[in-house]
């Protein structure tokens, strides 16, 4: 049997979501857990990889077992987790069901404060320059136009293509936070930290707002703003079709 796991976490102590070799990840901790507990090894398959430090309120991944579960199998994998990692929901699937390659649309926000904020040092990333925010939102929107996004691109991946459907990019701000949301249908390495870099250079204004337009054509990485810090990032949401959940 197929089954999905959501989850959650907070990236600080991790190396992002895939297993590697000579660093902690969140995908071993979990791995570690499921085979402690269901007495066997047990390898998952996640619906994306995060970037070391980046956090995670909702993730989902796949794993086979023939063990039928319920929903004490939750809390007793939340009792062998760590505290930065947590498991919320299990869903039977269908045996042809993928985590990465079924979903439909995958949703991050970045936070940002302006001012000192102790709470937020491992949350946020903090500015203390004033951001005009309506230019960022100006600017965001021109992503919606294009499909090409290797100019925010990690310069050495593995990918066939550079192509994703933004359908929704703008900043909202949230009490003393100002929030980017974006979702597309998928997303490249270090995509979303490059697109805040360079909506913060316009909302600073180094940059123009037409210049968005230039630097997506360009399909060069050197063209854009530097990646913003990690610890601001967070996945936030996947959605996938209902037909793969029984």
């Amino acid at each position: 049997m197929r089954y999905f796991l959501e989850l959650e976490y907070f990236g600080k102590a991790y190396h992002g979501w895939q297993r590697q070799p000579n660093a902690l990840s969140v995908q071993e901790v979990v791995e570690q857990s499921l085979s402690t507990l269901l007495q066997k090894k047990v390898e998952i398959i996640g619906a994306g990889r995060t970037d070391s430090g980046v956090h995670a309120r909702q993730i989902f991944a796949h794993f086979n077992t023939e063990a039928e579960l319920d929903e004490d199998f939750i809390f007793r994998t939340n009792s062998l987790l760590p505290q930065d990692i947590a498991l919320k929901g299990l869903f039977k699937v269908t045996p042809e069901a993928h985590a990465r390659f079924d979903a439909v649309s995958r949703s991050y926000e970045y936070h940002i404060v302006t001012r000192k904020d102790v709470f937020s040092t491992d949350t946020a990333y903090h500015i203390h320059k004033e951001l005009n925010i309506e230019k960022m939102n100006r600017a965001a929107e021109i992503l919606l136009d294009y499909t090409n996004f290797k100019c925010f691109s990690r310069s050495r991946t593995d990918v066939f293509t550079y192509n994703c459907t933004i359908k929704r990019a703008e900043w909202e701000q949230q009490e003393d936070r100002l929030v980017f949301h974006i979702s597309a249908d998928r997303f490249l390495r270090n995509m979303v930290r490059a697109i805040v870099g360079t909506l913060l250079q316009i909302g600073q204004g180094k940059m123009e707002v037409e210049e968005m337009h230039r630097i997506i054509k360009s399909e060069d990485r050197s063209n854009a703003g530097a990646s913003v810090p990690a610890h601001g990032l967070y996945l936030t949401r996947i959605i996938y079709p209902t037909g793969i959940f029984n």
